[in-house]
């Protein structure tokens, strides 16, 4: 999985937890988990395919667990490979193709996560390949420990809504090996597609926890406050959010706790995820909660059944959508209402205090400017110029064993090139970068969509977005204050958006766009945080059972010697 860190071959988007093994004190709670990954018919728009289900379940089954949990999940593939969570100083089990090897047909891999000093809504889904247009996507819910208070009162009950675009086009499989794995074990039409050079053709529709138009329902007791966790598991589509006459009050974005402004509609981009309160206020019945595309050259609608308890009146025509579908300024200005609320407390136990990362001296500034090319013939999407291919063993593992020319570090500038652009250059693009230090990350937007961002292992302080181009006096606009941390950004078109990181997490991290496509046809990139120090202190030993595949598959021993101090 994968953490502000994701979990490994089930792997995680927006899992931004942290993990972290600790020996100072008695051991936290442990949950045990035992998923079977397998392939089944769905038919959530009405048309029958395969899709990719757990323990037989579509979407597949919520991980539940409490702050600092052990969490022990046991994956047997009985397809091709699954993914991740995310990690505190493990990106052994990242889940993504640069640091894990899959897991093969009928085998199956334990993955072995702590919940560390973090709380909210996420959730995991599979990275390799295409794999995530076919399902194995499922909900995580971390809860604040009982004595660690949260903002607000605790609700009458708690929903997920898992809400995405989704594709009718029918899925195939078939066996191939390692170094073929992107063509792939689970192959669909729609990677075929990719594969051929085409792009993808707009959704067919929306789901919400798996099923179509008014398939999931919700029901409510009058008078009683709810909270909604909602994840857009979708692969491309910004989806906005709005409850048929209710206001949604927004109190936390994957692990954040926000100031808690009210709001009648939201927008989810692909990838994140986030909490709101609602109250059933309104005269019993039957209420929608619509969910639709914006900034899509394609509007696409659906909806969930709100009822109140004991209604028996019947679903009305849906609500039209709300706002314009490409408001750009009505969005920019939500995003930058969303905040961190600073009088919170937080997963760990107080004193804690406010984290005063404005406070801090920028070590390096990396622009990072999304384009697109052709290829040989075929489309690509790139990042400052280089579009990420595949290597034939995983970075991370390569890294371990010092596995010559397998990736080249400094394969992707710290800017875009200058001038007209050139065709992408196609490699397996590594950015080296040094553990404990402060990094400004500009990501630049010069075409009419929305770009979207995630950075594996790391929460990300989001201090300034704006439409134009970014310059050094835009700094003037951030926010050093209470930017709100998360690990999923949208970047407006024709615009900028600029995060602040510390690098405190050693590892191979996966930073990518959460447009699917774009990220399978180059526009990724790994990040390699380095420490000389070896040390268990900075990053966990590679697990016992980890799977070692290409040029790793035969490998032993390293020429690293590592400290416990």
């Amino acid at each position: 999985m994968s953490s502000r860190r994701s979990m490994g071959a089930l792997a995680a988007v927006c899992v931004c937890m942290f993990v972290f093994v600790s020996s100072a004190r008695a051991e936290d709670p442990y949950r045990f988990f035992d998923w079977e990954v397998t392939t089944g018919n769905i038919n959530p728009l009405g048309v029958q395919q395969q899709g990719i289900l757990i323990n037989g379940q579509f979407p597949g089954p919520e991980i539940d667990c409490q702050t600092n949990d052990n969490l022990i999940v046991n994956v047997h593939n009985r397809l091709s490979e699954p993914n991740g969570l995310q990690h505190r100083k493990n990106s052994w089990q990242d889940g993504v193709s640069g640091t894990n090897c899959p897991i093969p047909p009928g085998q199956n891999f334990t993955y072995q996560m702590q919940a560390k000093d973090q709380i909210g809504s996420f959730f995991y889904f599979p990275s390799l390949a295409f794999h995530k247009a076919a399902g194995g996507f499922g909900a995580i819910r971390i809860r604040s420990r009982p004595l660690i208070p949260v903002p607000f009162d605790p609700p009458a009950g708690e929903y997920t809504m898992l809400i995405g675009d989704w594709y009718k086009t029918s899925h195939k499989a078939w066996h191939c090996s390692y170094t073929n794995f992107i063509n792939s074990r689970w192959i669909l039409a729609l990677q075929a597609m990719l594969d051929s050079g085409k792009q993808l053709p707009s959704p067919d529709g929306i789901l919400i926890n798996g099923k179509g138009p008014n398939g999931a329902s919700f029901t409510v007791e009058q008078g009683m406050t709810y909270r909604l966790r909602v994840s857009n598991v979708g692969l491309q589509s910004t989806l906005n959010l709005r409850i048929q006459d209710h206001n949604m009050t927004l109190v936390e974005v994957e692990g954040t706790h926000t100031v808690q402004n009210t709001y009648s509609s939201l927008y989810v981009h692909a990838g994140q995820s986030l909490s709101v309160l609602f109250t059933a206020n309104r005269p019993p019945g039957v209420y929608q909660i619509t969910v639709s595309t914006r900034f899509a050259k394609r509007a696409l609608n659906s909806s969930a059944v709100l009822r109140y308890a004991g209604s028996s009146a019947t679903i009305s025509e849906p609500p039209p959508p709300a706002g314009l579908a490409d408001d750009i300024d009505f969005s920019l200005d939500q995003a930058r209402s969303i905040r961190t609320n600073l009088t919170a407390s937080g997963p760990r136990p107080n004193p804690q205090g406010s984290y005063h990362y404005g406070s801090i001296n920028v070590t390096r500034t990396i622009r990072l400017a999304n384009s697109a090319g052709r290829v040989a013939g075929k489309q690509r999407y790139a990042v400052n110029g280089v579009s990420f291919v595949e290597a034939d063993t995983p970075l991370k593992l390569a890294d371990y064993y010092r596995i010559s020319d397998v990736f080249r570090l400094g394969g992707i500038p710290d800017a875009p090139p200058a001038g007209a652009a050139a065709a992408p250059r196609s490699e397996a693009a590594v950015m080296d970068s040094d553990y404990r230090s402060f990094l400004e990350i500009v990501f630049e937007n010069s075409e009419d969509s929305v770009q979207i961002w995630h950075l594996d292992g790391y929460s990300l302080f989001v201090v300034g977005m704006d439409r134009g181009v970014w310059s050094e006096q835009s700094r003037k606009s951030y926010n050093l204050v209470d930017a709100v941390s998360r690990c999923t950004v949208q970047v407006y078109p024709r615009a900028w958006t600029a995060v602040l990181v510390a690098l405190d997490n050693v590892g191979m991290w996966n930073l990518r766009s959460e447009d699917w496509a774009r990220r399978y046809q180059g526009q990724q990139f790994y990040l390699r945080v380095y420490t000389p120090s070896h040390s268990f202190r900075d990053e966990l030993p590679i697990p016992s059972n980890a799977l070692r595949c290409g040029r790793a598959t035969n490998a032993s021993g390293s020429s690293r010697t590592l400290s416990r101090y």
